[in-house]
């Protein structure tokens, strides 16, 4: 399929363009420019694109991320530390999100006539995020269905939506994704801070994955802690 990758620069969407790219043909990358405090994670999406040797672009919807307030990503609220499925991460979810940008990648693949959009919400997000779970992904596609019907048929690839964050390394190793080169943590820092919400889920999965993890942390240690006897419930 000729797919158009929606790409944060983070560990998950970069594992999926270096999957795409080794199983259907890759036509470019695209991210979102929300207003996100760490907003650096776009240049690790640019450093993906130049790897692969394909286009990227940064939509820059920050004017509509200012309106939708509240969250931790946007706003000046603290960045809690911590599991990624404890309560207090609800902090994080921005409203709509997910569908807000998927609605605009459909619109640019149907103008490029591209077969397949292709998104790295997975397993661990259903939890907190509701626009990361299978329900969505099929709702989401009904609907594109009827937007689109008569124009293009654009298909919702979501390959990760029923696995781990572990699985997503294993597959990611796999293909070759530079794992250095990618950004997790919410802080936005220097360096990966150790203790927030996706820093914790991505030392965690490296260790379940038995993949060695090149991330350089602050606080290296803090995930064993806070791991230690949690367990999420499936939503």
């Amino acid at each position: 399929m000729k797919t158009l990758v929606v790409c944060s620069g983070g560990l998950d969407s970069v594992s999926l363009a270096y999957k795409v790219a080794a199983e259907h043909t890759l036509i470019g990358l695209i991210s979102f420019d929300y207003g996100q405090r760490h907003r650096k994670e776009l240049e690790f999406a640019a450093l993906a694109a130049k790897r692969l040797g394909v286009p990227h672009e940064i939509i820059d919807i920050s004017n509509i991320g200012r309106h939708l307030s509240g969250s931790a990503l946007t706003d000046d609220v603290a960045v809690p530390d911590g599991h990624y499925a404890e309560e207090t991460m609800k902090v994080t979810v921005v409203p709509n999100r997910n569908a807000i940008m998927l609605a605009i990648a459909f619109g640019l693949a149907a103008a490029r006539q591209a077969e397949a959009v292709a998104i790295a919400v997975h397993g661990g997000d259903h939890f907190i995020y509701p626009d990361c779970r299978p329900g969505f992904i099929d709702s989401f596609q009904v609907m594109q269905d009827h937007a689109l019907e008569g124009y293009a048929d654009v298909v919702l690839h979501a390959p990760f939506v029923m696995r781990s964050k572990a699985d997503i390394v294993t597959e990611g190793a796999h293909v070759g994704t530079p794992f250095a080169e990618t950004w997790s943590c919410y802080k936005g820092g220097e360096r990966h801070c150790g203790r927030c919400g996706t820093c914790v889920e991505r030392r965690e999965a490296f260790h379940l994955a038995g993949v060695e993890d090149p991330t350089v942390y602050d606080d290296p240690d803090f995930w064993k802690a806070a791991t230690a006897g949690f367990r999420a419930d499936e939503v």
